[in-house]
């Protein structure tokens, strides 16, 4: 069990290193033990549902990810990531830190609502995809990158974590950039189904290397298939992922039962 959170919640999935919560991140992040996360990634919503059109494996399909996806307006957007972003911090412990993926759609929204919260950006990580899909519209340029921000609390004893060592070492020995290149999520990832803005687990997994240790309690607050939380799992770190849509419990379970070392209790 990891005692992070309060006995009114009622986790649908928990081992001694990993623990899944049905429910919306709104509610349950209060009921988050304050200063108890080491590291939080998140990828919330892009609001980029919109009826329009996208390329997968070869065809034509709509871009809307279901309700939660939706676009409200500018301001009901921006108070969105505000809010969530103001709960995360709360639970940071003081030299935990924070990574958020988005694109144009939010992006700029999430790096003032930062700077509003009391945060201090410390890297803009451009993931540049090797295989993005085509531009079909023909209007515009590819879209083939995302920006992942990393942050941490903006106070003067804040002393954010980062294995210097070990992500040099895994860059043939010289700095590792702000520009990470690499592929989409593979078939091999979705075996346990399928989720519509999967993250790759080795973009997951130097996220998580860079800035924790073994043992060390990662949170995502909006876990879709739990990819935070198998490659936490994979590098012996311990998770807790928080996701209101049932479908994306039931894959995310899948997944970490395959995962996880600890039988399920």
């Amino acid at each position: 069990m990891i005692p992070i959170y309060k006995k009114s919640v009622h986790p649908v999935y928990e081992t001694e290193n990993a623990v899944l919560i049905h429910g919306d991140s709104f509610e349950v992040l209060r009921k988050i033990e304050p200063g108890s996360v080491h590291m939080i990634f998140a990828d919330p919503p892009y609001f980029l549902s919109n009826d329009g059109i996208t390329c997968q494996a070869g065809k034509m399909v709509s871009v809307n990810k279901g309700s939660w996806d939706m676009g409200y307006s500018v301001r009901e957007k921006h108070d969105f990531n505000r809010k969530w972003l103001r709960l995360c911090r709360k639970i940071l412990k003081p030299n935990g830190s924070i990574w958020i993926s988005g694109t144009l759609h939010n992006i700029y929204s999430i790096g003032m609502a930062l700077e509003q919260e009391g945060y201090k950006i410390i890297n803009n990580i451009t993931w540049q995809k090797t295989n993005p899909p085509p531009n079909l519209a023909c209007r515009c340029f590819t879209h083939s990158t995302e920006t992942i921000l990393w942050a941490r609390k903006n106070d003067k004893q804040s002393r954010h974590l980062f294995n210097y060592e070990i992500m040099k070492e895994q860059n043939g020995g010289k700095q590792m950039k702000d520009v990470w290149t690499g592929p989409l999520t593979g078939p091999k990832e979705k075996t346990e189904g399928k989720h519509p803005t999967q993250k790759p687990l080795y973009i997951l997994e130097r996220i998580i290397e860079a800035s924790t240790l073994e043992g060390d309690v990662v949170l995502d607050p909006f876990s879709g298939s739990s990819s935070t939380g198998v490659a936490a799992v994979n590098l012996k770190r311990c998770f807790v992922g928080i996701e209101q849509e049932k479908e994306f419990i039931d894959l995310s379970i899948r997944r970490l039962r395959k995962t996880d070392y600890v039988h399920t209790i």
